[in-house]
């Protein structure tokens, strides 16, 4: 590279405003689609390695029509046989709706143009799509003409185009519109372009309304500022004759990387039409891709007038017949747009899902208010255009809490407490370092599910199979075993108000132990039991209930456990959390207790089963202990377990 890059590229020139002229575009909002062109067809495909046979383009036009483009150009017909058959065959088959225009591309040569007309003979709407060069480096260097020659040249072929098809009309009745392309026009004095337009306005004589004379204004090469494109669309648009009769064609290439913001700026500028590709094809670095366009449109809440609401499908179209491929971070088509793998993203994205759900609940509940989308990170609905929630979160070593929470919230319905999503992400983080890989929703799930032996076969050392709860207090009311269905706060005997007996049986390493304990409620009698038998033992620290409601409804109990002498993290990173479900909160509990103790037991050896001996109890104790046996729960459950009871009910491999 150059140490001083100005002794050999000049920089663009300024156009030529009056003196204390006001530019009006910067002050504009764009509040209505454009009329969209396609050139998949023909620019496209031109700068395709291998461009696409009769067939292939059949497709892709049917693909266009299905979008809801009204203006398509096809062909360059004089190019040769299987261009003009094409427009041939999309005629004769009655392959374009009534409602679409086509468009074939001719230079301003008789010869050509008298070919390329003939190949539109019968359409309905056709427009013809003249161009020449008109830039100095191009008059004087490739066609070697001055500015009257190239004028000359312009006007005859504007004479040819208007006798045949005014002919074609008086034979068929098809309806024409020109288009004339100032091909390079953003390398063209400004004075001069105004100047040519004006002549082919003249020269055509019947623009009028209701039957406009298209100007295309290429950027056939993008060689300044997006601003200097749109000053330039400005100054045509303020001086071209009949305005009103007049339709501005934006045609922009991506040759800076500005394209699409080229072409904003030159809607607000004047422009009209814009002419473009899908995903940007076309040649060099591209034309300007029409989905960002019309997306980034919608996105402001602008009806784009196209139907992108299958985005993936319309992808995959697009590069089979293009024989090419999308990159993943490429605008609203890539793979990554709508995936989050920093840690600081995704805990936004998560608070403003769960943000935006309790908005628009409240708005269907009282009919007030509008359900707009207001996500960090997501400017558009991604189920909009055929995406769903699935990949928003992304979970890797970069990750965080806020990822894995979201994913075990998306695929299992379990919304964990903060500490708890700390604790699990570290769960997480080593597993991604250790592979160095990404963290597929099915192993983050398949990983929660073994971390707190959430399965109907035993997973950790631990596994309770049935249990039984005794009211050793007199005082013992039988309101104390409800739960609360309407907030998923709990009034069982774990709250320490009521001396209960727990009698269970669990799996110690895959043998049947009984266990037995008294305490304060049932967390304390549980705590007492695995004392008594396996003398380990346990604090129980943080503890968040939820519930659901519905015939399937379901008590999740998230416990934080620790041993004597240890303090959990404020944060809490490195705690120990269990996790229990079930149909009834008794059970809930106690297997997320289970469930800790298995995080925390590590490969501590078990004591030698104890002999439990159970005096039996007289008649009368039995009569006042009945109405316990008995008694069941709101859920439907009887207090006494069964190994039956609990294989129905345990929670499943598959997701919950």
């Amino acid at each position: 590279m150059l140490s001083d890059p100005s002794s050999k590229y000049l920089p663009y020139p300024s156009v030529p405003f009056p003196e204390g002229y006001i530019r009006q575009w910067p002050n504009k909002r764009t509040t209505t689609s454009p009329v969209w062109l396609s050139t998949d067809l023909r620019d496209g495909n031109q700068a395709l390695v291998n461009p696409m046979s009769n067939t292939v383009k059949l497709e892709l036009f049917r693909l266009l029509v299905k979008i809801g483009f009204k203006q398509i150009e096809v062909a360059y017909p004089a190019a040769g046989e299987t261009e003009f058959q094409f427009v041939r065959d999309l005629i004769t088959n009655n392959e374009v709706p009534d409602d679409v225009a086509i468009q074939i591309i001719t230079p301003a040569r008789a010869d050509l143009i008298t070919k390329s007309i003939a190949s539109l003979a019968g359409v309905k709407h056709g427009i013809i799509h003249l161009y020449n060069a008109v830039s100095p480096v191009f008059r004087e260097v490739v066609f070697r003409n001055t500015k009257e020659q190239t004028i000359d040249l312009t006007i005859n072929a504007v004479k040819l185009v208007k006798k045949l098809t005014e002919e074609e009309t008086a034979r068929s009745g098809a309806r024409f519109t020109l288009n004339y392309c100032l091909e390079t026009f953003s390398q063209t004095e400004p004075e001069f372009a105004v100047e040519l337009g004006n002549r082919v306005l003249a020269e055509w004589g019947k623009a009028s309304p209701d039957d406009k004379v298209y100007f295309n204004l290429a950027a056939t090469v993008e060689c300044a500022p997006s601003n200097h494109y749109a000053d330039m669309v400005e100054y045509f648009n303020n001086n071209i004759n009949q305005r009103d009769s007049v339709l501005l064609s934006i045609h922009p290439h991506n040759d800076r990387g500005t394209g699409v913001a080229a072409t904003e700026l030159a809607l607000l500028a004047g422009g009209d039409r814009v002419e473009g590709c899908l995903l940007g094809n076309g040649e060099r670095t591209g034309n300007v891709d029409l989905i960002t366009l019309a997306l980034n449109l919608y996105s402001q809440g602008v009806s784009p007038g196209l139907d992108f609401s299958n985005l993936p499908e319309i992808v995959q179209v697009v590069c089979r017949c293009n024989e090419s491929a999308v990159p993943v971070r490429y605008p609203y088509a890539g793979t990554l747009v709508f995936s989050a793998f920093a840690g600081t993203h995704q805990d936004a994205i998560k608070k403003g899902l769960d943000a935006q759900a309790a908005r628009w609940e409240k708005v269907d509940r009282t009919g007030e208010g509008k359900k707009y989308w207001a996500m960090p990170y997501i400017p558009i609905d991604p189920k909009d255009i055929g995406y769903g929630y699935e990949n928003l979160i992304r979970v890797s070593s970069q990750s965080g809490k806020a990822g894995t929470a979201f994913v075990i919230k998306q695929t299992l319905q379990l919304d964990l407490p903060r500490r708890m999503q700390v604790s699990f992400y570290g769960v997480v983080q080593s597993e991604c370092e250790k592979s160095g890989k990404e963290m597929s929703t099915a192993l983050i799930t398949n990983a929660f599910k073994q971390k707190y032996c959430l399965s109907s076969k035993p997973i950790g050392r631990l596994h309770l199979q049935s249990f039984n709860l005794v009211p050793l207090s007199p005082s013992s009311e039988p309101s104390s075993l409800d739960s609360d269905e309407s907030d998923g706060a709990l009034t069982l005997p774990e709250q320490g108000r009521d001396l209960v007996r727990f009698e269970g049986q669990i799996l110690a390493d895959g043998r049947t132990r009984r266990i037995l304990g008294d305490g304060k409620g049932m967390h304390s009698a549980l705590l007492d039991a695995l004392r008594n038998d396996l003398e380990f033992e346990v604090n129980i620290g943080e503890v968040v209930y939820q519930s659901s409601s519905g015939e399937d409804a379901k008590t999740v109990t998230y416990l934080e456990v620790n041993t004597p002498g240890s303090s959990p993290s404020k944060s809490g990173a490195g705690s120990v959390w269990g996790v229990g479900i079930s149909s009834d909160s008794a059970t809930s509990q106690c297997r997320a207790i289970i469930s800790g103790v298995n995080g925390l037991i590590g490969d501590r050896r078990f004591p030698h089963p104890k002999m439990v001996f159970t005096p039996r109890r007289d008649q009368s104790a039995q009569r006042s202990e009945s109405w316990l046996r008995d008694f069941t729960f709101r859920a439907g459950h009887s207090v006494v377990r069964t190994p039956e009871h609990e294989r129905s009910e345990l929670i499943a491999a598959s997701p919950i």
